[in-house]
């Protein structure tokens, strides 16, 4: 059984379309589990109508006619409860409902399987059979597992708008405005633009389709990689054919007849004379090969399929690092990936650039923080992105609701078009207040800071208004190159930082890697790195490193002063205690050597549990705490931020992180230590309500937060935003928080003044 379901969740992958899967579902598993009857119904989300789609053993003409309402037929208990069902008559069910154009009156044994996908049922699987039996427990569990790899084709297929049901059945069209693809919000505001797919090298399953013009130059193209290829085995087989014996030299041979097969180099070019790029139809052919070798019954037969798919990733590596023009990025580009990185965003040209759509990470993720720095909408942790299928298509992103729309109506385009306009408006009112402080209407100031790492940002932040910076993450000099940076390169980064905000305050994080930063000259590789070596503890283990940096900070604020140094992934206070003492040794070597250094401002970023709850004995320690919300959440409910499965169940609104931030402040108050947060809960508005009721001394946040952070404690009172407290803190539910607050802001005419405009009344500043 299991080999059989590995074979047809391969046919199933590599299907066309959604109508082509149906159908290979319902023939395949009709064959495996000898019965009469496979279908397949699907839901119509317009009349909640469940649909005959596709069906081996029912009148062919029944599919796509036969529709059943809410409640009507057995179909409809499944739906109900989201469990199989297995009966041996299924005629002397109460529910059971005659439809004579289906031709199923002949069949008794029935088993149905809910197809689930994201708790909500898309529609059912269905095997009959003539006897009257119960399925068996193996036979039911083989259906199971066929219905969730069927879940994913169909939301994949929805979200292209491969299909659209109706009475007529399976239709083809474009416009397909109700079924919006859901991800995370991961940089507020709206885009309206064309898809641009990027993807890693040599990942043949990664390549996106994409047409080309000059079809002769393109077949010349991959002609020459395949001569590349032909070439390199033919000099790997004679450079080792003396340490291989006859049977291993053999495999070069065989490497060299696929690739002179009409089959494998015949049929991609096939594909590129239909308008195909090289890279897309290359895709296509290997994965087509591969699959017939997949299929085969012999075992060693079977791992052929290998062989092809590895020739096909060395052609690609030929055709990637040829001198090729890369396409040119439309003039409204939507950036989309599996997983967007700084270098792919980097690469844009930033006049083009309008939004950002990563099928990995969560709105604390670095894509996400980077979108919101540059201030570019994005929606993260699609995980039902069709990327390969999405390049050229029109998008709306949406990244307030995190939606996205793909080959929107005209209607939908023309009411987005509108939200763009008032948004627009609504950030050039918020430009006047750039050199106004965040002072509340009884008086109150919470000074704003600017969240960075690029020096690229520091003019984008000044400009915004930001009263310093509040977190400098160090660890970009170091992720760019290709060694550890000098402590004199460190240094000028860091001078350059703190003399383009001098006087104003400057805090400088300690290298801060591991988790999801790494160093390709460092590797880290572990099975849990949120939870291994990273941070402070790698910092504290490599002193030389550690101290080295420490020096290049005083260096750089020689006659400055004006430099903060924070310590991230603080999770016991004998690591502070080690700190400050390599701290003090760094100082006092400067010193020993001539130079004036005044001892800086030194902070602990509290981000893990353990931190929380000393909160005051770290405040004896240092002169100032940083909450860093992003992991602290993370880490308090135990929800991978980055990954899409769970990522819908991390909400820094949470009880449990809304308790601990109080906790953290008045430990840290007790011992007359500052507090601020710098994690992107600062730059939410409504959250940064509480945190100021919560008496936070300081926020910082990505440049494009600022002015509408400090326009919300502009229009409050202090007094407000600690009545707002007090009601959130007697509720034990995110959801309800989100509720309190939003009633709470419309009740002090704060909504409707900064909606950025409304589809279903959902689109606010509050987002």
């Amino acid at each position: 059984m299991l080999d059989i379901l590995r074979r047809i969740i391969q046919e199933v992958n590599a299907a066309q379309d959604l109508e082509q899967a149906l159908s290979i579902i319902v023939k395949r598993v009709k064959q495996s589990m000898a019965v009469e009857v496979c279908s397949v119904y699907l839901a119509d989300s317009d009349t909640q109508h469940y649909v005959l789609m596709a069906s081996d053993g029912l009148n062919p003409e029944a599919i796509g006619r036969v529709r059943l309402a809410p409640g009507e037929g057995i179909i409809s208990v499944v739906v109900e409860t989201a469990e199989p069902l297995n009966i041996d008559n299924a005629t002397d069910h109460p529910r059971y409902l005659f439809i004579a154009e289906t031709g199923e009156d002949r069949y008794h044994a029935f088993l149905g399987v809910p197809i689930i996908h994201h708790r909500k049922v898309l529609g059912i699987v269905v095997v009959r059979q003539h006897a009257q039996r119960r399925f068996e427990e193996n036979e039911v569990a083989f259906l199971v597992t066929v219905a969730a790899q069927l879940s994913g084709a169909i939301a994949h297929a929805e979200v292209i708008g491969a299909i659209q049901i109706s009475g007529r059945g399976l239709l083809q069209g474009n416009n397909h405005d109700g079924r919006a693809l859901e991800g995370l919000p991961g940089a507020p505001g709206i885009a309206i633009g064309t898809a641009m797919v990027v993807y890693p090298p040599a990942d043949l399953d990664a390549i996106p389709d994409r047409t080309i013009t000059h079809i002769d130059a393109e077949i010349a193209t991959f002609m020459a990689a395949v001569k590349s290829v032909q070439d390199d085995m033919a000099a790997l087989g004679l450079r080792l054919s003396p340490k291989l014996s006859v049977e291993d030299r053999a495999l070069f041979d065989a490497y060299r007849l696929m690739l002179g097969s009409d089959t494998l180099i015949n049929n991609t070019l096939d594909r590129i004379r239909t308008g195909s790029w090289a890279s897309g139809a290359l895709r296509e052919t290997v994965n087509e090969h591969a699959r017939i070798f997949d299929e085969m019954d012999d075992p060693y037969i079977r791992e052929r399929a290998e062989d092809v798919r590895d020739l096909g990733r060395r052609i690609l590596v030929c055709l990637q690092s040829g001198k090729r023009n890369a396409p040119p990025y439309p003039d409204n580009t939507i950036l989309v990936g599996e997983e967007i990185t700084a270098t792919m965003l980097a690469e844009v040209p930033g006049e083009k650039l309008k939004g950002v759509i990563s099928a990995r990470g969560s709105s604390s993720s670095h894509v996400a923080i980077l979108a919101r720095a540059l201030g570019v909408p994005a929606v993260v942790g699609a995980g039902d992105l069709p990327v390969a299928r999405m390049d050229g298509r029109e998008l709306i992103v949406d990244g307030y609701l995190g939606k996205v729309y793909v080959q929107p109506s005209p209607a939908l385009r023309a009411e987005y078009d509108r939200l763009l306009r008032e948004e627009k408006q609504l950030t050039a009112g918020l430009a006047e207040l750039r050199d106004l402080p965040a002072i509340t209407q009884d008086g109150l100031r919470i000074p704003l800071y600017a969240n960075t790492g690029l020096l690229s940002d520091v003019a984008s932040s000044l400009n915004s208004g930001a009263e310093g910076i509040g977190l400098y993450r160090t660890e970009v000099p170091f992720m760019i190159r290709q060694r550890f940076p000098s402590e004199e390169e460190q240094r000028r980064v860091y001078r350059q930082v703190l003399e383009a905000y001098a006087p104003r305050p400057v805090t400088l994080r300690t290298l801060d890697i591991g988790g999801d930063k790494e160093l390709p000259y460092f590797p880290i590789n572990e099975d849990n790195p949120f939870l291994g070596w990273r941070g402070i503890r790698i910092t504290l283990d490599h002193p030389e490193i550690f101290l080295s940096q420490l020096r290049a900070m005083l260096r750089a604020s020689v006659g400055l002063n004006n430099l903060h140094i924070l310590l991230p992934m603080i999770s016991r206070v004998t690591e502070v205690d080690e700190a400050l003492v390599l701290l003090n040794r760094a100082r006092q070597e400067l010193c020993d050597a001539g130079e004036t250094i005044e001892r800086p401002r030194v902070g602990v970023m509290v981000e893990v549990p353990s931190a929380a709850y000393q909160a005051e004995a770290l405040a004896r320690r240092v002169d100032f705490l940083s909450i860093g919300t992003n992991d602290l959440t993370q880490y308090l409910l135990a929800v991978d931020r980055n990954n899409p499965q769970v990522a819908n169940l991390y909400d820094s609104l949470h009880p449990a992180v809304i308790h601990a931030l109080v906790q953290i402040i008045q430990g840290a108050h007790k011992q007359n230590t500052p507090v601020s947060v710098c994690g992107e809960m600062a730059g939410d508005p409504a959250a940064a309500l509480l945190l100021m009721g919560m008496g936070i001394d300081s926020l910082s946040m990505s440049a494009a937060s600022l002015s509408r952070v400090k326009w919300v404690i502009r229009n409050f009172t202090r007094t407000q935003a600690q009545d707002m407290l007090a009601q959130v803190l007697t509720l034990d539910d995110a959801n309800a928080i989100r509720i309190c607050i939003n009633t709470i802001l419309e009740n002090a005419g704060l909504g409707g003044m900064i909606r950025g405009g409304s589809i279903s009344g959902k689109h606010s500043l509050f987002h």
